[in-house]
């Protein structure tokens, strides 16, 4: 961001949802909305606003054509294991949303340890309209 995650990190992003949570799960689950205040106080923003926010923007609408937004993204909302290996690793190439070409370069980000990993992206699935579960330290440890 600062272009991590820059998570184009979705730069990372792609079209379609392979298996998320539902909205029946979430509700069984707990609510996942954040108040704003949580947001600001949530300790995945000081890791978003170093390394994601360049590229994805402020409120996550990212950069048109370059950096995909994380509002309302299927690769964000969608299973954890997706959006842990393209910050752990990267991404590359061109993706398609909601009809829009994005052609950016997503940079690993496996420098990150797996709190900060598991942080910003609970921050991220949780906030700029987004309502999806939590990433455990444990998911991202799995997968690195």
């Amino acid at each position: 961001m600062s272009g991590l995650l820059a998570i184009t990190l979705i730069s990372c992003g792609s079209q379609t949802q392979q298996g998320g949570d539902s909205p029946e799960t979430q509700a069984m689950s707990g609510s996942a909305t954040m108040t704003v205040q949580d947001a600001q106080d949530h300790p995945g923003k000081k890791v978003y606003d170093n390394y994601c926010k360049a590229c994805h923007m402020s409120d996550g609408k990212g950069i048109k054509g370059m950096h995909p937004p994380l509002v309302n993204n299927a690769t964000v909302n969608g299973k954890p294991g997706k959006l842990i290996d393209i910050t752990l690793n990267g991404m590359m190439g061109k993706v398609t949303i909601d009809g829009v070409e994005y052609n950016g370069i997503m940079p690993p980000h496996n420098h990150l340890t797996d709190k900060q990993i598991a942080d910003v992206l609970t921050y991220v699935r949780q906030n700029f309209g987004n309502r999806s579960r939590a990433i455990t330290v444990d998911q991202v440890r799995k997968l690195r």
